[in-house]
């Protein structure tokens, strides 16, 4: 599972097919017989803004608690800036900015904590309290068939801001796992964030 937070994303449909050598209507098409390639019978799914994960951005150049932590950082900001669903005393829960599916949570406490066992009583009841109204909201808004829940524990469990400790609530379809992660590595989610916080806030039980 990927980590961490913010608003960005983009929301678009496939095109049809048609021929590399149509000329759209759209007066900012150029024909593409003008550029280099040869054509073939793949489409292409541009996502450009995948680029900021692959280059590491919103990472932290240290483990320290600071404005360098995205998981220190975003309570600081709106809640829909931040893409922040619900805050508690000491947890919050926000969307993934790089998602695995369409609603996927994380509950963060807001202290700069990376182990689960230095979770004070309090945050470890309040951690799994945001856990379980996160699979509520989800129900409630998104009718998921099952879920994965999870704390990836250091760099080599696959953490990847680690010194933060932040739970994944991954809501999970039948059928949600088709070629485009396995082949090239990349997810189609079909909501925008802004828009899934938006019902996910609204559905959060009181």
């Amino acid at each position: 599972m990927s980590d961490a937070c913010g608003a960005n994303d983009e929301h678009s449909a496939l095109p049809a097919a048609r021929s590399p050598a149509a000329v759209s209507d759209d007066p900012r098409a150029e024909d593409a017989k003008t550029f280099a390639g040869a054509a073939d019978e793949f489409g292409r799914l541009w996502t450009p803004h995948r680029m900021a994960y692959i280059q590491g951005e919103n990472k932290p150049r240290h483990d320290e608690a600071g404005d360098e932590c995205p998981f220190c950082s975003t309570p600081a900001r709106s809640d829909a800036d931040a893409l922040i669903v619900a805050r508690g005393d000491l947890v919050y829960a926000v969307l993934n900015l790089y998602p695995y599916n369409s609603g996927h949570l994380m509950t963060v406490p807001y202290r700069h904590v990376a182990d689960y066992p230095e979770l004070t009583r309090d945050e470890t009841v309040e951690l799994a309290e945001f856990t379980q109204r996160s699979m509520q909201t989800l129900r409630a808004a998104m009718g998921p068939h099952g879920f994965n829940i999870g704390l990836n524990q250091g760099p080599v469990a696959g953490a990847g801001i680690a010194a933060h400790l932040h739970q994944h609530v991954v809501p999970r379809w039948g059928g949600d796992t088709n070629f485009m992660p396995v082949v090239a590595h990349t997810r189609v989610l079909p909501q925008l964030l802004s828009e899934a916080r938006e019902i996910l806030a609204s559905a959060w039980p009181g």
